[in-house]
């Protein structure tokens, strides 16, 4: 492991959003961190964030995207490692002291041996309740925390979007260092299936060179800063 990249207690404070939470972290890298949550939606439910407090993920350079998503994999073996090589008791978030064993493969990584939830809500109207860039890594242990398969829909994402999910709120009552508890948001509005019809394939190519067109701009605009001598930390991107 890079001698820059540590599991050891934090040797200095470190903050989400306006909150301390130093003793929750368990990993820091040279970007980013990662922390227990204090209500977990399921077992095994943490959260990464990148060390500079930005608000939106479009404010992160290059650098710490690519260290903040290399950190979310490391997580999810980590994760993987530790719930999905047993069956641990979903009230629980630590193994049972009597697990049982996945019936999948010896030899498959532990990450194939169950699912996660990755999530990232970018912003307040997308339910972030606390002003600093953070996924959400949520193992689902098969048999046990598993999305259920008697309907297409997944409860957990109405809980993130409720009091259960509201990270901020949690970190509000433990330390009440705002003014103002955060409230949940960003649920979607219920559509049903039957309601959802397939679009025309004309509609999809002309949704799709509308995006080609304002990523061409985009590519424009950076040249124009490129040859005024203004750097910018974004990266070229071609539309196909």
């Amino acid at each position: 492991m890079s001698p820059s990249i540590s599991s050891d207690a934090p040797q200095r404070p470190i903050h989400f959003g306006p909150f301390e939470v130093t003793n929750q972290v368990f990993l820091t890298t040279p970007h980013s961190f990662a922390l227990v949550n204090l209500k977990p939606l399921l077992p095994g439910h943490v959260l990464v964030c990148p060390l500079r407090p930005h608000r939106r993920l479009t404010e992160l350079s290059p650098p710490e995207l690519t260290d903040l998503w290399s950190s979310v994999q490391r997580i999810q073996r980590m994760l993987a490692r530790h719930y999905f090589l047993s069956a641990p008791t979903p009230t629980s978030p630590s193994p049972s002291p009597s697990p049982t064993p996945s019936t999948q493969s010896s030899s498959s990584p532990p990450e194939y041996l169950g699912s996660f939830n990755i999530a990232l809500q970018d912003g307040p109207e997308s339910g972030q309740t606390v002003p600093h860039v953070h996924v959400h890594v949520i193992p689902r242990i098969r048999g046990c925390t598993a999305k259920s398969t008697a309907t297409p829909s997944d409860e957990l994402y109405d809980r993130m979007a409720s009091e259960d999910g509201n990270v901020g709120g949690w970190q509000w009552d433990h330390q009440q260092s705002q003014t103002r508890r955060p409230e949940p948001g960003g649920q979607f509005p219920r559509i049903e299936d039957t309601d959802r019809m397939a679009r025309a394939m004309e509609e999809m190519e002309t949704e799709a060179g509308l995006y080609r067109g304002i990523l061409n701009a985009m590519e424009q605009e950076e040249k124009e800063l490129e040859k005024s001598g203004v750097r910018k930390e974004v990266e070229s991107v071609v539309p196909f």
